[in-house]
């Protein structure tokens, strides 16, 4: 899962456009080692070999719409088709997801809108703010942000999702528009040449993704911790208060604008962003969920419970936090609790995969069982 990322200094957190979108500036210096970003018909061009399984496999066959989404869905997942593979990193073109075969969420999301509407169906790019995913035995994965394909079909909407184990926010997936999607495009390239350390690159990217949604937080918050990096603290002064105008939770954009305030001396300014970020988070289950996991790994057990259990009290239907309540119970050494919580997992995750389900039961026939051999002694 990648949708789009937002970077904190200390570490990385992380549609089909008409041909009417302007392109992105050009970088400003010629005859450096910077390379012009793609432009937005570059990034959604559907490559020929591709453009002609389209017609042979989905829209010649013809029939309802419902009928060529099922057929779209096997040209790009089918051994026999694309046989589309998930890469976090793979920030792509089309053409680049068509010759590589890899796609991160964001990728497979420009990709599939595209291809949908050139056959016909009503596609388009969504967001989500904030989700958590959960994958068997290798623990949780945050991202601030996620993208997916929502659909409309016969009046009825759905969503074709890369993650099927991502949590959603309370907000839930919400459509955009074809410039912020590209938006998200250049920031995932700026956030990743920013962490290859190629800062000028990383520039055009971000200029690129503000150029084409100055509202976007998450490129200013990005330009602030470049223009750090860079150190222009007066610019990144601007940025961070530009994405916290535009968004005033935005967390990253706290927590850079605090430290950042503190650095150039004004601590009552990052007192009050530092306040401010700790309400966010108090009301936010995500961050009660990921403080949390961080606990555990200290092997806090208590103090993991004790964020499991306000994460829960503010969302709780999440089958992931109460998984994870579960987890700290049976290491602080509770199986009964443990074995109640698992058992809240397994009924709640009862619109998830019949994987997830038999997993969640696995763990919790372990738990009973171990409580029986302890009873036993």
């Amino acid at each position: 899962m990648n949708g789009w990322k937002s970077l904190l200094l200390l570490a990385l957190l992380a549609p089909a456009g008409a041909p009417a979108l302007a392109a992105p500036p050009a970088p400003a210096v010629a005859g450096t080692r910077v390379q012009p970003v793609p432009s937005p018909e570059q990034i959604l061009a559907i490559p020929a070999p591709l453009q002609a399984l389209l017609q042979q496999r989905v829209i010649a066959p013809g029939h309802s719409r419902e009928q060529r989404l099922e057929r779209l869905v096997h040209l790009v997942f089918d051994e026999n088709g694309m046989h589309l593979a998930y890469d976090p990193y793979a920030t792509h073109t089309l053409a680049e997801t068509w010759e590589t075969r890899r796609a991160n969420c964001l990728s497979f999301t420009l990709m599939f809108v595209t291809l949908a509407r050139a056959a016909g169906i009503d596609a388009r790019v969504q967001e989500v703010a904030q989700v958590v995913t959960w994958h068997q035995d290798e623990g949780v994965i945050y991202n601030v942000g996620h993208v997916n394909v929502g659909l409309t079909l016969g009046g009825r909407t759905a969503v074709v999702d890369l993650d099927r184990n991502v949590l959603y926010d309370r907000y839930g997936p919400r459509p955009i528009t074809g410039q912020r999607a590209l938006a998200h495009f250049y920031n995932n390239r700026g956030a990743a040449a920013m962490a290859d350390g190629d800062t000028a690159q990383a520039r055009v990217y971000l200029d690129a993704a503000l150029a084409m949604a100055p509202s976007f937080a998450a490129g200013w918050n990005n330009l602030g911790v470049l223009d750090t990096r860079s150190g222009d603290l007066g610019k990144a002064r601007q940025d961070y208060d530009t994405a916290l105008q535009l968004q005033p939770r935005h967390v990253a954009a706290l927590t850079n604008a605090s430290a950042l305030y503190r650095r150039l001396g004004d601590a009552r300014h990052a007192e009050r962003l530092a306040r401010r970020l700790q309400q966010v988070q108090k009301t936010d289950p995500f961050a009660q969920f990921r403080m949390g996991n961080d606990a555990e790994q200290r092997r806090d057990y208590a103090l993991a419970i004790d964020y499991y259990q306000r994460a829960i009290r503010l969302y709780g239907t999440a089958h992931q936090f109460h998984f994870g309540l579960a987890r700290a119970y049976f290491l602080a050494g509770d199986s009964r609790r443990a074995s109640l919580e698992m058992t809240r997992a397994r009924d709640l995750s009862g619109e998830g995969t019949d994987v997830l389900r038999a997993t969640y039961q696995a763990k919790l026939d372990s738990l009973q069982r171990l409580r029986q051999r302890t009873a036993a002694n």
